[in-house]
């Protein structure tokens, strides 16, 4: 029998801009990750009817009113159970949750864990800014102890979560970090993510321009990013540096160091970059890295999603049972009789 072959839509990023005004502060970092999310998605050969944004509430999570797609506004914190379920019910969708630092990582904490551990086949953009934007500027759970909000005059004294060490401890199949002011970087970064079988969590360092907006300064400013920003490439040594003069290496304790090249230390003394690594081990300490700060893909491996092993479950169900028969199972011998009792 001839197979009949499907052309992918022929799609551009106008197509995938909503006609709704966007309402986020001038100077919003979230403005440049909807720019980048609609440029790639044509590169996704995917038709728009089958992708899907699902959010909670903050200011990141106006996002699925700006995507020309299929979009739920869910309730906070709970954007990934209902990505579970959505991604389960219709494996063909591609599901994206977007969250924030509060929405993702405080109430819907419990929720982010679970979706990571099971390898559902959905992608987890996290925009960390490190305050509460929506509610005018409360310190979040990735904010820095000591910082000062109206909710900490005197200083947080909470100690701040690292979302990438969160998701690789949950052993997620795709842990990245980038930011909104690299927008190459940016938008490699969530196509990576998109074509990934599994869940994928992205972390993407985002700018509160009214409530936090130094947070990211010596990231993001052209005179101090190099010496600052550690690039994660597969199978790359790990350099950075204006000239890529310095180096990582490991240590007693497992631990990354920082090291000039040249003082005795070469490039082939430096650890390598494996994002297929089956161990999270050095990902994991990567992650816990504050200078220089890594950014780019931690781990990307493949394993079976939660879906595809409960298909099999199914199959295997079906296969020595039968299919079942869902009115037989209503009226199985397991029943009795409510009936009235008789008038005195």
């Amino acid at each position: 029998m001839d197979t009949i072959a499907i052309d992918k839509p022929t799609l551009t990023r106008k197509d995938f801009m909503s006609n709704q005004d966007v309402r986020w502060c001038p100077g919003c970092g979230d403005y440049a990750i909807l720019a980048q999310m609609q440029r790639i998605m044509p590169n996704l050969g995917i038709p728009k009817e089958n992708i899907v944004f699902i959010s909670g509430i903050g200011c990141s999570s106006r996002f699925p009113y700006y995507m020309n797609t299929y979009g739920i506004h869910s309730i906070h914190g709970r954007a990934p159970t209902l990505a579970s379920g959505l991604a389960i019910s219709n494996p063909d969708l591609s599901v994206w949750v977007i969250t924030g630092d509060g929405d993702g990582l405080s109430i819907g904490g419990n929720h982010l864990l679970h979706a990571c551990r099971r390898n559902m086949d959905i992608n987890i953009i996290l925009f960390n800014n490190r305050i509460y934007g929506l509610t005018k500027g409360q310190y979040s759970p990735t904010s820095r102890r000591g910082t000062k909000t109206k909710s900490s005059p005197m200083g947080s004294l909470e100690q701040p979560i690292n979302p990438l060490s969160l998701a690789l401890s949950a052993e997620a199949t795709f842990v990245a970090r980038t930011m909104d002011s690299t927008v190459k970087h940016l938008a490699s970064t969530l196509e990576a993510a998109a074509n990934h079988k599994g869940t994928s969590f992205v972390e993407v360092y985002q700018n509160c321009i009214i409530f936090n907006p130094q947070e990211w300064t010596e990231l993001s400013h052209r005179s101090t990013r190099s010496q600052n920003i550690l690039y994660l490439e597969h199978g790359k040594p790990l350099t950075f540096g204006k000239e890529n003069e310095m180096g990582i290496v490991l240590r007693s304790g497992f631990m990354p160091e920082i090291v000039k090249l040249g003082n005795g230390t070469q490039e082939e003394d430096l650890i390598v970059h494996n994002t297929h690594a089956e161990s999270s081990c050095l990902a994991y300490s990567l992650s816990r890295m504050e200078h220089p700060v890594p950014v780019g893909v931690f781990r990307d491996v493949r394993i079976p999603t939660y879906s595809e092993g409960l298909m099999d479950q199914v199959s295997e169900a079906r296969a020595k049972s039968g299919s079942g028969d869902l009115d037989q199972l209503y009226r199985n011998a397991d029943l009795w009789d409510v009936t009235a009792e008789p008038e005195p």
